[in-house]
């Protein structure tokens, strides 16, 4: 195995394990009523470390619900109790054998049929941009990202974030690159994605979609790795 093809294995496998974890948080019920953001981010830390002997995680963990969904993770909004009618996002980036996951899903709480149309149109508008992606071999970081926010307010949301996505790899991703424009998915970045870092390695990429309704006041989040697994 040469060492991109290692690079791309280890990244799907980070990838799984991040997949698995949130399947086993929704098995047991750890997003709930009644319990507060930062007690659910425990319980998944604590998870993440019992399953797969986790310790570190790259980035700050995420759990919002309910109004705080609108915030764009560079926000630090105050800790909330969960609404039995809530939607709850989570964003997680834990290293597994010193490489990076980074995984969002959303979860609703309740009946809401807004909300559950809002859960299923974000793996909907992540497949939409992983497409124009495939299908554009010199897309830059900028065009994809314009297209996502095209796609969002298509499927009638706004998008809520400064950027869609970023470079993901080797802890730590971000020493790969020089300017800090260019690990984003954000306007701005002119580069293509499709290139080397300054070590020669393939750039990875993480594609994050973060839907929200301001008047209604949620939102919801998913990512996962754009180049990567199909």
């Amino acid at each position: 195995m040469d060492g991109e093809t290692e690079r791309a294995a280890r990244l799907l496998a980070a990838q799984a394990q991040a997949a698995e974890l949130f399947t086993e948080v929704d098995r047991r019920g750890l997003i709930a009523p009644g319990r507060g953001e930062r007690a659910v981010s425990d319980d998944i830390r604590d998870l993440a470390h019992d399953l797969f002997g986790a310790d570190r995680h790259w980035h700050k963990r995420i759990v919002r619900a309910g109004p705080n969904t609108l915030q764009p993770y560079r926000q630090n909004p105050p800790d909330r109790i969960i609404d039995a009618d809530d939607i709850v996002f989570c964003d997680f980036g834990p290293i597994f054998e010193g490489w990076e996951a980074d995984f969002g899903r959303t979860f609703v709480l309740g009946d809401d049929p807004v909300k559950h149309r809002l859960v299923a149109d974000l793996p909907a508008v992540f497949e939409a941009g992983q497409r124009f992606f495939e299908e554009s071999p010199d897309v830059t970081g900028a065009q994809l990202f314009a297209t996502v926010e095209r796609l969002t307010a298509g499927a009638g949301w706004v998008y809520g974030g400064p950027h869609a996505g970023h470079l993901v790899g080797e802890f730590p991703h971000a020493t790969v690159d020089g300017a800090q424009i260019e690990n984003y998915i954000a306007d701005g970045n002119d580069r293509p994605m499709r290139r080397a870092d300054r070590a020669g390695r393939r750039c990875h990429w993480i594609l994050e979609i973060h839907l929200v309704d301001p008047e209604r006041g949620f939102g919801g989040f998913y990512e996962q790795l754009l180049d990567l697994g199909g």
